[in-house]
């Protein structure tokens, strides 16, 4: 096991690319260090390890700074490989199709959350409309699996699994009900919340609805 000293995250509490990284580490047993960073105010460390696109998270392994939660995600399962592997050791196509659902998932899920608090009227419709067509996309390829990995938690339901905890304000905003649109993902995140480093490190969805007001009374269509 790494030394907290040699292993730290630089993140913020509500994001999902964040606690994303935050449960592959739990998951591999990897002791960190974490390190709240001020998204209004940059820190010089943050600036410094990832000087393209300034954000988070940040993992520095050694020092060394790895950027992109879902760079992220395959440097701790190769890094750490002995434990909880992310990714199939043996299958180079299963391994090409959760890197595919996990960018999809990136493009698709970030971009509709965003519309759906930043704008009113049709643009929010139209929002709404489109994250329910990506996650009824995700639970057709969940199907009647446990979890995308199969039976095991896998790479795809680390990189879903945070945006869970957002649910309760995608449904507010959008007066809809997830789980008459897609049960088998609901059931999902149930299962994947049963696990002790995911449970950790997903944000209480009430929590999430606060933060999400702040943003559409900061960022908002006025």
């Amino acid at each position: 096991m790494a030394a907290a000293a040699e292993v730290v995250l630089l993140d913020f509490w509500v994001s999902p690319f964040g606690q994303r990284c935050r449960i592959a580490l739990a998951e591999k047993g990897v002791a960190y260090e974490y390190r709240e960073q001020d998204l209004l105010d940059k820190g010089e460390l943050l600036l410094r390890s990832n000087p393209i696109h300034k954000k988070i998270p940040v993992l520095l392994h050694a020092g060394r700074p790895v950027c992109e939660s879902l760079v992220i995600l395959q440097y701790i399962d190769e890094a750490w490989p002995d434990v909880a592997p992310l990714l199939p050791k043996d299958d180079p196509y299963a391994r090409a199709q959760a890197r595919f659902w996990a960018d999809y998932i990136d493009k698709k899920i970030y971009d509709s959350q965003t519309r759906l608090w930043k704008f009113e009227g049709e643009a929010r419709e139209q929002a709404k409309k489109d994250l329910v067509e990506v996650l009824e996309t995700l639970e057709g390829e969940l199907a009647d699996k446990p979890f995308f990995g199969g039976g095991a938690l896998g790479f795809v339901d680390v990189a879903l699994v945070p945006f869970t905890s957002w649910f309760l304000a995608y449904e507010k905003l959008g007066g809809f009900s997830i789980q008459e649109h897609c049960p088998r993902i609901v059931a999902w995140a149930a299962r994947c919340r049963e696990r002790e480093s995911v449970a950790k490190a997903l944000s209480d969805p009430a929590k999430v609805l606060e933060f999400v007001q702040f943003l559409q009374s900061k960022f908002g269509a006025k």
